[in-house]
């Protein structure tokens, strides 16, 4: 799942909406919404959270905040460490390897410490 598909869940559910019902009034189909909450599909384009914006009555920061999440929200993330130092390469691959084994509270640290960078 992906930080704006879980977002956008979680929206939808306080909302008491359906899925069906959200795909319909969006223009999109239940399964491509379904897909996008779970993240088997790419980070949507910013029409797309515009419309959800408007459908959900979510304005100013909570707006952003949906868009920096569905920026942030490729499923398959390419790292380009061309020209940089080979322990940024190192970092990497290493993640790249190890991701699916951290536990939630690893991800939050290092969440953490990127965040102070």
């Amino acid at each position: 799942m992906t930080p704006f598909g879980a977002r956008l869940r979680a929206l939808r559910q306080d909302r008491g909406i359906t899925l069906s019902a959200m795909a319909r009034e969006l223009g999109v189909t239940a399964a491509y919404l379904s897909a996008l909450e779970r993240g088997h599909r790419g980070r949507p384009n910013r029409h797309f959270v515009h419309r959800v914006c408007q459908y959900l009555g979510i304005i100013w920061d909570e707006a952003e905040e949906l868009q920096r999440l569905a920026d942030l929200s490729h499923p398959r993330v390419v790292v380009d460490t061309a020209n940089l130092d080979p322990r940024a390469t190192l970092l990497a691959n290493r993640l790249a390897e190890r991701i699916a084994e951290l536990p939630p509270d690893r991800v939050e640290a290092m969440l953490r410490l990127l965040d102070e960078l």
